[in-house]
């Protein structure tokens, strides 16, 4: 029975290690593992487990409960002495900070993720914990809003039953503190997508497009604002006039699998300034580095002679 623990619900999911510190799995884990036995760990597991069961009362979660106002208060009071607070490692103080901060925000920032694969949003998955994250980082709460790219075009519009679903998704995109726009493959939904790209640049919200969704950004900007009508993907259209995305020369065309650029690559900026002497924001972003080393996962690029 001692090692039967509960798992309730709680106001976020930074919670949960709390709750089990409460009921001591880090004690039942050095048992059963026999940790102590082990001589690199000598002397270190009681300076990071000591004490910390007797905070038990402490990571009370009930909202609005005693224990955890008392909690809050000692977050608040920036007590840090490993003395003072009976024993706590600072990881453990940090973890709890952190979990308790996300239950006091209040402002909702709403990002739409423009996507072909919505119906398995796990396909974005890791673009979803980054944004989590990064609400976080800015102290907001997370409203994540999802619009099939396909329903975005013009063509979805005119099919039988689509009106209503092209309505709504144009009225998510008007709703949006921010655009993002993740990766994909294949024709279906690419139109959508530079639509999503084209009102963001128009209505001035900003707008994260990657892989995929950046190729979408550089098409429509090339389209509408240079006056190339025919402005491509040379993976969607081999013959057109002007491919601003085209396929890298030194990947094989033949083989799909494990044929991506991958990894770290240098990135020189080559224009500091824009033609009107405005500065490249790109550039501020990142400290006016003349060159920057960024992980790489794709097959396409922006045509480098266009």
């Amino acid at each position: 029975p001692s090692c039967v623990l509960s798992v309730h619900d709680v106001n976020n999911v930074y919670h949960v290690p709390l709750l089990l510190l409460e009921q001591k799995l880090h004690r039942i884990l050095a048992e059963k593992l026999q940790l102590s036995s082990i001589p690199k760990l000598e002397g270190r597991l009681d300076l990071t487990m000591n004490g910390l069961e007797e905070k038990a009362t402490m990571w009370n979660l009930c909202e609005g409960s005693v224990a955890n106002e008392k909690v809050l208060a000692m977050l608040a009071s920036g007590q840090e002495d490993l003395d003072t607070l009976g024993g706590i490692s600072r990881s453990m103080i940090d973890w709890a900070r952190m979990a308790f901060k996300l239950d006091g925000f209040h402002v909702s920032v709403k990002i739409v993720i423009v996507g072909k694969y919505t119906g398995l949003q796990d396909s974005y998955l890791s673009v979803i914990k980054s944004l989590k994250h990064a609400s976080m980082a800015v102290e907001r709460k997370l409203d994540l809003i999802w619009v099939e790219a396909g329903h975005l075009e013009n063509d979805f519009e005119g099919d039988s039953g689509g009106e209503e679903e092209y309505k709504a998704a144009w009225e998510k995109m008007k709703s949006a503190d921010g655009v993002v726009v993740p990766g994909g493959f294949g024709t279906r939904g690419f139109n959508g997508k530079v639509a999503a790209a084209k009102f963001c640049r128009e209505n001035s919200v900003p707008y994260l497009g990657i892989c995929l969704g950046f190729q979408a950004m550089v098409v429509e900007y090339s389209r509408n604002m240079l006056g190339w009508e025919d402005a491509n993907s040379t993976e969607f259209d081999e013959e057109t006039k002007n491919p601003v995305v085209i396929f890298m020369p030194e990947i094989d065309k033949e083989n799909m699998g494990g044929t991506m650029r991958l990894g770290s690559r240098n990135t020189a900026f080559t224009h500091s300034k824009h033609d009107d002497g405005s500065p490249s924001i790109a550039q501020i972003m990142y400290k006016n580095a003349s060159v920057v080393s960024e992980r790489h996962r794709h097959r396409y690029e922006v045509n480098p002679e266009r």
